[in-house]
């Protein structure tokens, strides 16, 4: 495919682009009356994005709680990132996918919608410290995170009968997987995403360099050929993530740990793979269980991208074996 291009994007409308899907379209007066007017005592979530806001709006003649997120109106990048995520979730509609309600593209406003979920993201159950340090989660509820967001990142990648575009979501990480009341997972934050070729297993989008560090692809760092592997490699983080319950990159670290794909690698070589795993899991894994998550684990993060996975084989290969690892 040809080099990335911005041409003709900011031609684009919200309104155009949520057409074909059922996203809905709201008044900036619907959005301040569900958020008391954007007050910080309904605030949930804060980044360089903006503030995520928790809410009440009146969907389908229905009271639904819902999640504000309010964007940086002067952002350019996040103008590019609002469109692409209406687009890409008014696309895609799946279980373990966060759903869009809606949005609100009034003048100097970018607004999006979501279903409220109520148990936060991955991160917060893996990394919260101080006062909001939260239980460890036992390892079947990571391990269920896990299988949840791989078949979310499936199907984004393989489509459907009725669905048959493809996408690359570029930005997998614990911080994007959401958690419901039943602890399913689902994956948030299509900004960065392009829609994919068929051919999952060769093809490329040739792109500038996006994703956060620790979970950027280093074949797609290198060539700037982003591929779905790219993402399967991103996915290998957040599974290390949820073994060991340390950052994609730790700063407080030594040396050897500060990266936690390059740990396990170093563990792997020197036979030490014990050493990686959260000690609030250690009575809890099984030796046979941990050989297999960790071989999962590590060919996702294999430094070829031909060599990694397919997210359909690791959606299969862990529904397969689910009960027994768990048992």
């Amino acid at each position: 495919m040809s080099e990335e291009s911005n041409a003709g994007e900011d031609d684009k409308s919200p309104s155009t682009l949520a057409a074909a899907g059922t996203s809905r379209r709201f008044t900036l007066a619907e959005v301040q009356l569900a958020t008391d007017n954007f007050t910080d005592g309904v605030v949930i979530g804060q980044g360089g994005f903006g503030k995520v806001y928790k809410g009440f709006m009146v969907v389908d003649g229905k009271s639904v709680e819902v999640a504000i997120k309010r964007l940086n109106p002067r952002s350019r990048q996040g103008a590019r990132e609002f469109l692409t995520e209406i687009e890409m979730l008014s696309r895609f509609r799946h279980r373990y996918l966060v759903s869009l309600i809606g949005y609100c593209d009034e003048p100097d406003e970018m607004i999006l919608v979501y279903d409220y979920m109520p148990r936060g993201t991955l991160a917060d159950h893996l990394h919260k410290s101080g006062k909001n340090l939260r239980e460890p989660l036992p390892w079947s509820r990571r391990l269920w995170i896990c299988i949840c967001a791989a078949r979310g990142l499936d199907y984004l990648h393989t489509g459907t009968s009725v669905q048959p575009d493809r996408a690359i979501h570029r930005d997998v990480k614990s911080s994007n997987i959401l958690l419901d009341d039943n602890w399913d997972a689902k994956i948030s934050d299509f900004g960065l995403s392009r829609l994919g070729p068929e051919d999952q297993a060769y093809s490329h989008v040739s792109t500038e360099i996006k994703g956060t560090f620790g979970y950027v692809d280093p074949e797609y760092s290198l060539t700037r050929r982003l591929t779905r592997k790219s993402d399967v490699y991103a996915f290998g983080v957040v599974m290390l993530e949820a073994l060991c319950r340390r950052p994609a990159v730790d700063l407080s670290a030594d040396e050897e740990q500060l990266v936690l794909a390059g740990w396990l690698e170093d563990c792997i070589t020197e036979g030490r793979v014990e050493q990686i795993i959260d000690p609030n899991l250690r009575e809890e894994i099984k030796p046979e269980c941990l050989t297999e998550f960790v071989q999962i684990a590590n060919q996702c993060l294999h430094y070829r991208s031909k060599k990694r996975p397919t997210m359909s084989v690791s959606s299969l290969h862990w529904h397969c074996k689910t009960e027994r690892i768990l048992q």
